[in-house]
């Protein structure tokens, strides 16, 4: 049987239907990054004659191979820098100009693509009456490595400015496949929300989007001094010792790139906490700060969404796993480019446990809180906390970093390959989680008959607790919050 065709500004694509939904992958939304374009800014896409297949997924931009077998459903599909793909789902029966929600993954900037199974979007098109899109974007030296200062077209923040790409073809063609370009919403999960955050104040996103739901990451950068020192630390390890010499960075296998960015990564952090490539403040294309961009209106009239997991840091902190305590410490004073912690761990065990504590609520929870402040003057805001935890779990016994994705999808099944079994609670949660994203891509509010939610704002700070009771909870832990924003060196509102 024939899929179903779409006709975009560079051809006609051929999709599938798939458990009553249109899905077309593996979509071209700019030229291959390669060659003379490697490290540059992406190009739009070149068009093409006749019905282009669109019914598998494109290649995953080079990363680190997934050991645990996971990320991909079993399997490593294949890499290259050839990457900049995005995927489509959207309701079988048609429809025209219904909201757009586009998914931008996360991974620490180094791994992940739109098309892990976790991300498929065929219940939210079907339920929510949604178009989904899931994109790919450059990854790790190819994506963040700050090479704008040594010129010659190289560019900084690449894997932002895909995200751009992406969101600049969506303007362009979603309509083809029954969306409303004006009512796109951006959501994304750790790395991905640090990448809304950067979106959000960046010049070249402004009017791409008209909302954003960030999961678990607020606004994370480097400034151009460190990242200056990265790419240096970089282009040594790979023998590259003058400016004049960056033009090899073309012609080294990728291969080689990653093999000496991951010799590097080890060499300067060892075991510790890291993130050497992430979006980095510089002119061209993130010139402040986001948080402070937002605070003076960078994204005025863009509702927004954001949210933390109880238990982030449990992700990374495990028993007999975690590095010392003050090494760890010192880590994430690098990670965050805060001063020193000593003052905030005196009221943290010295365990890895309290390793896992300071992170949740210092990295995830409180830069969250001070974004969320940073945008409540200028659109509205909502806030919420994932509690969720299966009693016993290994792994999900704690409300850890990426456990609200799931329910979020309603991608329950995919959790049986953690020994989960899936009970009537856990899809009625799923079910009240998409409820209010999808909500929130209809009109911008994320409240819901059976869920009223009220904004975010100085004095009651409600926010809704997603656990076995849904609740909202005004203000939750005051006292800790006024102690890290503090800390941080902010006022809190």
């Amino acid at each position: 049987m024939k899929g179903p065709v779409a006709v975009t500004t560079y051809g006609e694509l051929q999709g599938r239907q798939e458990n009553g939904v249109n899905v077309w992958r593996g979509v071209p939304f700019a030229q291959p990054p390669v060659g003379e374009l490697r490290f540059r800014a992406p190009q739009p896409p070149e068009s093409w004659i006749g019905l282009r297949d669109a019914s598998e997924f494109g290649p995953v931009s080079p990363q680190p191979l997934d050991s645990r077998g996971t990320r991909f459903g079993g399997g490593n599909p294949p890499h290259s820098e050839d990457c900049l793909y995005l995927n489509i789902w959207a309701p079988a029966n048609g429809g025209k100009e219904l909201p757009v929600m586009v998914w931008i993954h996360g991974g620490t900037f180094i791994t992940g693509a739109g098309s892990q199974p976790l991300f498929d979007g065929t219940s939210f098109a079907a339920r929510g009456n949604v178009i989904v899109v899931s994109i790919n974007y450059r990854l790790g030296p190819f994506g963040f490595l700050h090479l704008s200062p040594l010129g010659d077209g190289l560019a900084s923040n690449q894997g932002l400015l895909d995200q751009i790409a992406a969101l600049t073809w969506v303007q362009r063609d979603i309509a083809a496949f029954g969306g409303d370009p004006k009512r796109v919403t951006v959501f994304g999960e750790s790395a991905g929300s640090m990448s809304i955050a950067a979106l959000l104040a960046m010049p070249a996103a402004k009017g791409l989007f008209a909302g954003a739901i960030m999961q678990s990451g607020a606004a994370q950068t480097l400034q151009s001094g460190q990242a200056d020192a990265i790419a240096a630390a970089l282009l040594a390890e790979l023998g590259i010792f003058s400016a004049s010499g960056a033009g090899l960075l073309r012609s080294l296998p990728a291969e080689t790139i990653i093999a000496a960015a991951e010799r590097m990564t080890y060499k300067l952090s060892g075991d510790s906490l890291s993130m050497f490539f992430q979006p980095v403040i510089e002119p061209f294309t993130l010139p402040e700060n986001p948080a402070d961009a937002l605070a003076k209106g960078s994204a005025s009239g863009i509702p927004l969404l954001i949210g933390t997991n109880r238990h982030e840091g449990n992700l990374f902190f495990r028993e007999g796993s975690a590095a010392g305590f003050e090494q760890s410490l010192q880590a994430l004073e690098l990670l965050m480019g805060t001063g020193n912690l000593s003052e905030v761990a005196r009221h943290y065990p010295a365990s890895w446990e309290g390793q896992a504590e300071i992170l949740t609520d210092l990295y995830f929870w409180s830069s969250s809180v001070v974004f969320a402040e940073s945008q409540q003057a200028h659109a509205p805001v909502w806030m919420y906390r994932f509690d969720w935890i299966v009693p016993g779990h290994p792994f999900f016994g704690k409300a850890v970093h990426g456990a609200e994705i799931a329910y979020v999808f309603n991608n329950l099944s995919l959790l049986s390959q953690f020994g989960l079994e899936i009970t009537p609670s856990m899809t009625s949660m799923a079910e009240a989680m998409q409820e209010a994203w999808i909500a929130f891509a209809h009109c911008g509010d994320p409240g819901t008959t059976q869920q009223p939610w009220p904004q975010y704002r100085p004095g009651d700070r409600a926010t809704l607790i997603f656990d076995k009771k849904i609740r909202i909870v005004h203000d939750p832990e005051p006292e800790k919050r006024k102690r890290l924003i503090h800390n941080m060196g902010r006022n809190s509102l």
